[in-house]
């Protein structure tokens, strides 16, 4: 039985098309103009009576790893897509009429975790500097940081989470689906197997026999030569297998978290790329941006939200719900206001959970 969808008036995703001075000319060649959804809802379009002239609310949608804002309004069978999902909300009155901007910041590394980083580009300036007014000057919104949110899943979660740390005098309220947190449990343990499929590209083949104990990268955390193979095989395939998407994704949280310009490809990694030894400074360097460890240090920013919303499944084959449990106890223990809420649920086809977020969101912003 196929789905049945909602009848009401849909509203209508339109698509925008913006020149990014911020972006271009940024070091993974990807392009500048980008062209991305934004949904207006029923009655934004009403010439004549109480509807006719009003200003609304608007949301951000962070998409996820290897996803953009242009898939979150793709028909979906068995499944509502996002603007169908806030329609049928609309008018239920679960929650009132706002524009959702779907914006487009996929990379040549399958994404980003919506922060500033040399090595990708800068992404939180892109969305905050030039987004925000961008959309304000093309439709009818309010304008200001009390009616404005972003929310997200995984990476778009983990983005939302930092940009209400970091950036909490644009976002009025934010909403963070099973983001990342908690690294040791979460990246760490997935770096073998990403080790292994670097190592199909090492400069010297590997041979049967004595293992020579001298074999090393030439600095630590530096390329010899196998993630830049690696990456320009990946960019000529026209799909991956999961182990190699998987060491796609490292590599990208490689470039967020410990981004370095004089290093080969822009970036180091925390391991060794023959021995796997754990490299403690280069670890260190992503356990900066953990939300776990930022919670303390960016409270007087997260105290300024109108709403904090986590949810994660607990069985997130990710692991991620024990990041998200542990950001609730600083949140908790520094006495700032959030909902954090737990469902029988994996990483995967979580959709459903926005019948919560957004509700909760849009109660908390100025209408």
């Amino acid at each position: 039985m196929a789905l049945k969808r909602f009848s009401g008036d849909p509203g209508r995703v339109v698509t925008v098309e913006h020149d990014s001075a911020l972006l271009r000319g940024n070091p993974l060649g990807d392009p500048a103009v980008r062209q991305f959804p934004v949904w207006l809802p029923p009655g934004y379009d009403e010439r004549k009576g109480r509807g006719a002239g009003k200003r609304y609310p608007v949301l951000f949608d962070l998409a996820g790893y290897t996803s953009a804002g242009p898939a979150q309004t793709a028909w979906r069978g068995f499944d509502e897509n996002l603007p169908e999902r806030a329609a049928r909300l609309i008018h239920q009155h679960k929650m009132p009429a706002c524009i959702i901007v779907f914006p487009d910041c996929f990379t040549a590394l399958g994404g980003n975790q919506y922060i500033n980083s040399s090595a990708i580009g800068p992404y939180a300036d892109y969305l905050t500097r030039e987004l925000i007014p961008f959309i304000d000057a093309e439709f009818r919104t309010l304008g200001t940081r009390e009616s404005r949110g972003c929310f997200g899943k995984s990476s778009g979660g983990y983005g939302a989470l930092l940009h209400g740390m970091k950036y909490a005098r644009y976002w009025g309220a934010i909403a963070n689906h099973s983001g990342d947190a908690y690294f040791d449990f979460i990246y760490r343990a997935d770096w073998p197997n990403t080790l292994t499929q670097l190592a199909r590209f090492r400069p010297e083949r590997q041979r049967e026999g004595r293992w020579p104990a001298d074999a090393g990268s030439a600095a630590p955390g530096e390329d010899d030569g196998r993630i830049a193979a690696f990456l320009s095989r990946a960019w000529k395939r026209e799909r991956l297998n999961p182990a190699e998407m998987h060491c796609l994704m490292n590599l990208c949280m490689a470039a967020t978290y410990d981004p370095d310009p004089t290093a080969p490809n822009g970036f180091r990694v925390p391991f060794d790329l023959e021995t796997g030894e754990l490299l403690a400074e280069r670890w260190r360097s992503w356990l900066r941006h953990d939300p776990v460890k930022l919670v303390r240090r960016h409270a007087d920013n997260l105290r300024k939200l109108s709403a904090l919303y986590m949810d994660c499944g607990w069985r997130d084959q990710y692991h991620i719900h024990y990041g998200c449990r542990q950001v609730a106890q600083q949140l908790d223990a520094h006495s700032i206001p959030f909902e954090y809420r737990e469902f029988d649920g994996t990483h995967s086809g979580i959709d459903h959970r926005l019948d919560h977020s957004l509700p909760y969101l849009l109660k908390a912003l100025r209408s």
